[in-house]
């Protein structure tokens, strides 16, 4: 029977749809809903493992697109792992589908919110892209409610949502799921309307420079140098007092023109710091020996004094290190990464003081480094540490005019919302921009302008947010109850299904 695959096609489709370039969030409540009438309605385990490994190729295949720019070696094995995650989930899914309906309903609910927990973090700690939570909170009506529940409580809410619809399509009597999810949805989005996060602090002029790449999608001569030069150059068009805070985007310095080892580099970003009368977050790569690298924002003061630098955490699979490399070895593509970065270990904010109405004030300003800002975990642990404002410093310029970029401003102005802290999203070509704490997107650059982006960033004065705190809790909700409904005594349960089994 073809229908069933052809739910499943539609399924994926709809996800899709759901993320940028279409960005169409509010499917992301109904696009499961064939996925899961498509399980409940196969008699075999491997129809439902062919089931789900469709939706996952299909759906991961096309979001994830941009990463074909790099070579099919890349591309194909990630769409394949995130396949075989769904094709895991949907057997899950059919496994109980005979279980009374209330049970059937927690368990997918929390299979869900437990393989989205488990691929952000392994292999390789993990890739986040596609996450449910990602496209139903980034509907604009929804996002002020991610400073409680976090995206990973937006994934809980609408899994369970299609969930219930599926189960009310097979009988009437299944209303009561989908009536109190509804409830649940109008509720939380009323109230993120009404008290959306707000960054209620000290407001800053911010300049960002996006100075590009001479060479886009590839690598030319000289090229760390001419992007330091194109950096400096833009940077010399800032007027004095001009700005607040100056950005300057991941590698936009490099050896043998980092500041560290190259006192006129160095001298260069000093002098303008001084003369705008700003602080300066300049991110950049140092080697380290032998054959190793650091990804490092490092943070200068006005009177041109190093404050500190935050060292990347969590680099890039394949593009930052080669994990397994020894045992790779034999895949040429993989020589171009012949370094491998190493990890720094600490979350590090960075002190901020202002002289006001006689007196000073200090601010904590945070910051990441590109594929961390897609991730929860890694926005959340600055802000643990203290910041107020946060900043996210990518490159993208391997990935050209495709999604890449906005799917990446898409995951980053969702976790701006969680913390409730403005974003100041710097780019050195992609597209730069400046994200309220309400998650509100504002001026944008284009993919390979050259230029610096002025706008305003407040600090956030108010404590943490509930995600702050308990990031994790409405997973680990999902997951309990996923739980309670596999023990829970009485007609089905895991005894009823290993004496079917056993019958069987």
């Amino acid at each position: 029977m073809l229908l069933p695959y052809l739910a499943a096609v539609v399924s994926a489709l709809l996800m899709w749809a759901a993320f940028p370039p279409l960005d169409l969030g509010p499917l992301a409540f109904v696009a499961p809903i064939p996925l899961f009438w498509a399980l409940r309605r196969v008699e075999q385990g491997f129809e439902a493992i062919t089931i789900g490994f469709l939706w996952g190729t299909i759906f991961f295949g096309i979001l994830l697109f941009w990463i074909s720019v790099l070579g099919f070696i890349a591309w194909v094995p990630l769409v394949l792992l995130m396949a075989s995650y769904f094709a895991a989930y949907s057997f899950v899914v059919w496994v109980f589908r005979l279980w009374p309906a209330w049970r059937w309903w927690l368990i997918v609910v929390g299979a869900w919110a437990g393989i989205e927990f488990m691929r952000a973090r392994f292999p390789f700690g993990g890739f986040p892209w596609g996450n449910i939570g990602y496209a139903a909170s980034g509907f604009p009506p929804l996002l002020g409610t991610v400073q409680w529940i976090g995206p990973a409580g937006w994934t809980v809410v609408a899994v369970a949502f299609a969930a219930a619809a599926v189960l009310l399509l097979e009988s009437r009597d299944h209303w009561r799921q989908l009536v109190d999810v509804s409830v649940v949805i109008v509720l939380l989005g009323g109230s993120g309307m009404l008290f959306p996060p707000r960054a209620d602090g000290q407001p800053l002029q911010v300049a960002i420079v996006q100075g590009g790449s001479p060479c886009p999608m590839v690598h030319c001569q000289n090229e760390n140098q001419r992007i330091f030069e194109s950096h400096l150059k833009w940077t010399e068009t800032i007027p004095d007092d001009g700005a607040d805070l100056v950005v300057w985007a991941e590698n936009s310095t490099g050896a043998p023109f980092d500041p560290e080892s190259n006192e006129a580099v160095k001298a260069a970003i000093i002098a303008q710091a001084g003369r705008i009368g700003a602080y300066f977050l300049v991110s950049g790569t140092r080697r380290v020996e032998p054959d190793g690298f650091l990804n490092v924002n490092m943070f200068y003061s006005p009177e041109g004094v190093k404050i500190g630098e935050y060292a990347k955490q969590h680099p890039v699979p394949f593009g930052e290190y080669v994990p397994l490399r020894s045992l790779l070895g034999f895949i040429p593509q993989l020589d171009q990464v012949p370094r491998d970065m190493v990890r720094g270990s600490e979350s590090v904010v960075f002190p901020m003081v202002f002289s006001a109405d006689g007196g000073t004030t200090q601010w904590q300003l945070g910051s990441v480094i590109s594929f961390e800002g897609a991730f929860p975990r890694s926005i959340h642990s600055i802000s643990d540490a203290g910041s107020q404002l946060m900043v996210v410093a990518t490159n993208e310029s391997s990935y050209g005019e495709t999604a890449a970029s906005d799917q990446l401003i898409d995951m980053t102005r969702v976790n701006a919302a969680a913390i409730g802290q403005d974003l100041v999203h710097a780019a050195i070509t992609g597209t730069s921009t400046f994200i309220t704490a309400a998650g509100a997107v504002g001026e944008t650059t284009d993919v390979f302008a050259e230029g610096v982006l002025y706008g305003e960033a407040a600090m956030r004065s108010a404590g943490p947010t509930l995600f702050t705190r308990f990031p994790n809790w409405m997973t680990l909700l999902a997951i309990l109850g996923l739980v309670g409904a596999l023990l829970w005594p009485g007609e089905g349960g895991l005894e009823a299904l290993a004496g079917r089994h056993r019958r069987d």
